[in-house]
């Protein structure tokens, strides 16, 4: 809790990108990573998705940091509505009445928010949500593996990070010391504990599909909103309640759609 938001997104970034370079070595992918970088358009896209990703990763930290985590849970519980809608505009997916009324509850909830009580509006949820399902349309869109697009985007975002960690370390700011071996290690881990999940994910929409994995998926924001709740203590005000109603209701419209249709 005392190490500062900035540093740990640096850590997430620096180690994110040296577990991938020894994963790419281990499966002898670095052909394909070569293939990859010298498509321009695809490496224009990756750029893109690397900053969303980066500003995803900026701001749950810094929800985590501000005791923010309610707000963080709100995003993770619309970013797959948003990412039907979004679906729709770029892919052409269809629409049922189900997931159209999931949509407008969104929206609603949102209004809601902005109404009654703009100091209280989820910008850090709406900025996960929106970041992550605009991440997600560009993956899509330019079909190159997960690990691999993971692995240029974590690269664009390395000289960054180096030079943010440069100046922390300049400063006599830094946590990551010799002096605390077990914080090291902590830290270390930013890396794997961001890799591995995206693989497991990625190889359960293969394995069981989009639907069950859905649902699955809500097993996360549902976990945020109760440690933010019951264990951090944070702040639930009634507008909050209201809005958290409605996108609930939104949640069960869509997870029943994506029952019927598996």
């Amino acid at each position: 809790s005392f190490i500062g938001h900035v540093e740990l997104v640096v850590h997430r970034c620096l180690w994110t990108a040296v577990m991938l370079i020894i994963t790419t070595t281990f499966l002898s992918k670095w052909k394909i990573f070569i293939i990859e970088i010298k498509n321009k358009k695809k490496l224009i896209a990756l750029f893109i998705s690397g900053l969303l990703i980066f500003i995803n990763w900026s701001i749950w930290i810094y929800a985590v940091a501000t005791e923010r985590i309610i707000d963080a849970s709100f995003g993770y519980f619309i970013m797959p509505i948003i990412s039907v809608l979004l679906g729709y505009i770029f892919f052409n997916e269809l629409l049922n009445k189900k997931r159209i009324i999931s949509i407008l509850l969104v929206g609603i909830s949102i209004i809601v928010m902005i109404i009654f009580n703009l100091k209280s509006l989820p910008w850090v949820g709406l900025i996960v949500a929106f970041s992550w399902a605009f991440y997600n349309v560009l993956r899509k869109l330019i079909n190159v593996d997960t690990d691999i697009g993971l692995l240029i985007e974590s690269l664009y975002i390395l000289p960054m990070s180096l030079i943010v960690f440069y100046f922390i370390f300049k400063n006599g700011q830094n946590d990551f010391s010799l002096e605390n071996l077990d914080l090291m290690f902590m830290l270390l881990l930013a890396g794997p504990m961001t890799v591995i999940p995206l693989f497991l994910y990625v190889r359960g929409v293969e394995l069981i599909g989009l639907g069950p994995t859905g649902m699955i998926f809500y097993i996360t924001p549902t976990l945020q909103f109760i440690m933010g709740y019951f264990y951090y203590n944070e702040s639930f005000s009634l507008v909050k309640f209201i809005s958290f109603i409605i996108i609930w209701i939104a949640v069960f419209i869509y997870l029943r759609d994506l029952y019927e249709k598996n």
